[in-house]
């Protein structure tokens, strides 16, 4: 079996946008056709660029290759150009790419991907969301009160995730997060935040468990600051509360705190996450499959987790195919947690792809089918081309002044 054919797509992800801007997409094909689907999630460069780049990683690393042999085309890929150190942008092409392999390597067994990674453990699959805006579009005007800045309609949204089957719901209401942070939270952030936490804990008791996101906008005090705001509503997670680069700082919030913290979906690689595990900054993993380095790679750093009592919780903010790969990893590792669901898995997010998952009160099914158990929809692709100027995410340019 060779790997002989690659195609790429960036598809414009249709309002209300859950998920991003657009999602990159790829698929690989071997001489004897069989064809496997990958998705990339990079926001460093424009996406049509990461395309490109991908069509160039398989051109030098992957075409005539066996789909197999994971390790080797993982290690082409990491070390060339004389790297060998994690790269957002390789790593994102890398994922795709390697998911794309794993759904060729599972059609061609018949088997799906998890069951390739150590087996099925887990029959379902519990699922989280965030508090999306109940209609229009998920980038309201943010002076009009909305489910970012108004706690009493975040928590009418929570009630009904809640009565829909979810056990979990995600909430950010920490204020902006800019290219200048960390910054110290404003005391308007502060009283937000904590009236988040007050009024859905009021509001949905203990049927569900609060998640509360932050995009590492803090500095290690105003992160202590925050949390102690915070823990009288034992909130299941601390997301994210400083920028990643630094580890130990996370560490110390960590330690500060009874709020367990989570991190993982800037960082790339297990080299990385080793660290976030040896300086004790998380306790909750949340690696993203289209930016880790794919399955193996994040089949590895939960082992690792595994050897800390850690837990993994894989992120999701891009397309299906990720949250596909997502589902295989959490299937077959034994310290799954939760899986991030863009609300129940239907409507306009699910539309690039011609399957959807089996989502129950809650609970992901995993799929049957072999490989990821997706295939792409190539007649809404072709109708829904991305091709504005703006990149999956943005953060402000200018710093928080109090």
């Amino acid at each position: 079996m060779q790997l002989e054919k690659i195609e790429t797509f960036v598809v414009a992800n249709p309002p209300p946008r859950h998920g991003g801007r657009y999602f990159i997409f790829l698929r690989l094909t071997t001489a004897c056709g069989i064809s496997g689907v990958g998705e990339i999630y990079n926001a460093t460069f424009g996406p049509s660029l990461c395309a490109t780049m991908a069509v160039d990683v398989f051109e030098r690393h992957f075409a005539g290759s066996d789909p197999h042999h994971i390790e080797r085309l993982w290690r082409r890929t990491y070390g060339a150009g004389f790297t060998q150190r994690p790269d957002v942008t390789v790593m994102g092409v890398l994922s795709g790419l390697e998911m794309a392999c794993w759904d060729i390597i599972g059609k061609a067994a018949d088997k799906p991907v998890y069951e390739l990674l150590g087996g099925k453990v887990h029959e379902r699959l519990r699922t989280y969301t965030y508090l999306y805006p109940p209609e229009g579009d998920v980038y309201p005007d943010p002076e009009t009160a909305n489910v970012y800045n108004d706690p009493f309609l975040a928590a009418d949204v929570a009630v009904q995730m809640v009565e829909r089957g979810f056990t979990a719901v995600k909430f950010d209401p920490a204020g902006p997060y800019t290219i200048y942070d960390g910054h110290q939270p404003r005391l308007e952030d502060l009283e937000r935040s904590e009236q988040f936490c007050k009024i859905i804990r009021e509001a949905v008791g203990t049927r569900a468990d609060l998640l509360f996101g932050t995009h590492g906008q803090f500095t290690v005090s105003g992160a202590k600051r925050m949390a102690r705001r915070l823990e009288k509503y034992d909130p299941l997670w601390f997301e994210e509360p400083t920028t990643p680069e630094n580890p130990s700082d996370m560490a110390e919030i960590a330690r500060s705190t009874t709020i367990p913290v989570a991190t993982g979906e800037r960082l790339c690689s297990k080299h990385e996450f080793a660290r976030v595990l040896e300086t004790g900054a998380a306790s909750i993993l949340q690696m993203d499959l289209g930016r880790v380095g794919g399955l193996l790679e994040a089949k590895k750093i939960a082992g690792m987790a595994e050897t800390r009592q850690a837990q993994i919780a894989p992120h999701l903010y891009c397309g299906p195919v990720v949250a596909a790969a997502n589902i295989q990893i959490a299937t077959c590792s034994p310290n799954f947690l939760i899986l991030e669901s863009i609300g129940t898995f239907d409507g306009p997010y699910m539309s690039p792809v011609s399957k959807r998952f089996d989502w129950q009160n809650g609970y992901i099914i995993p799929p049957q089918e072999p490989g990821l158990g997706v295939t792409l929809n190539d007649a809404f692709i072709a109708e829904n081309p991305y091709t504005g100027p703006e990149l999956h995410l943005d953060m402000a340019y200018e710093p928080v002044v109090p």
